[in-house]
């Protein structure tokens, strides 16, 4: 399998209020980047979209390293939060609703084509990939404004 590197960030002014993502796509010497945004969203929803955007232009099963400040994506992939909430019908442990359900269900779909090597990184700090993703959403999101 092909491994793919993703960095992926979302902006939101207000939360909720007008919100962006991005995300990088590298695989060998290709890079791509991308980005999308929503006038009434969250950060978490462009966070999640971000990751499900960059995952869907994907043509076949890979291997993908993605990077994200996102401690609610890393988190709820990583330690099985979002495959537990999907299992209780997207409810928490707390017996909470979980948030974005039709954006995990996205997700964990994809999970299922790929294999995700998830890591976290501190945003705005001295990764440049992040803050391109950074960069790209919060134009995105001023597009809303």
């Amino acid at each position: 399998m092909k491994t793919v590197t993703i960095y992926t960030d979302g902006a939101c002014s207000g939360n909720p209020g007008p919100g962006g993502w991005g995300a990088i796509l590298m695989y060998g010497p290709h890079r791509r980047e991308l980005s999308g945004g929503e006038a009434d969203t969250t950060n978490n929803r462009m966070e999640l979209t971000a990751v499900i955007q960059a995952l869907s232009l994907l043509k076949e099963p890979c291997i993908v390293e993605l990077w994200s400040d996102s401690k609610y994506v890393i988190d709820a992939l990583e330690k099985g939060w979002a495959r537990s909430w999907q299992a209780k019908g997207w409810v928490k442990s707390d017996r909470k609703p979980a948030l974005n359900p039709d954006l995990w269900e996205r997700l964990l779909a994809l999970c299922d084509i790929h294999t995700l090597r998830c890591h976290w990184v501190k945003g705005h700090a001295e990764n440049e990939f992040n803050n391109r993703c950074d960069q790209l959403a919060v134009m995105e999101s001023q597009k809303y404004k």
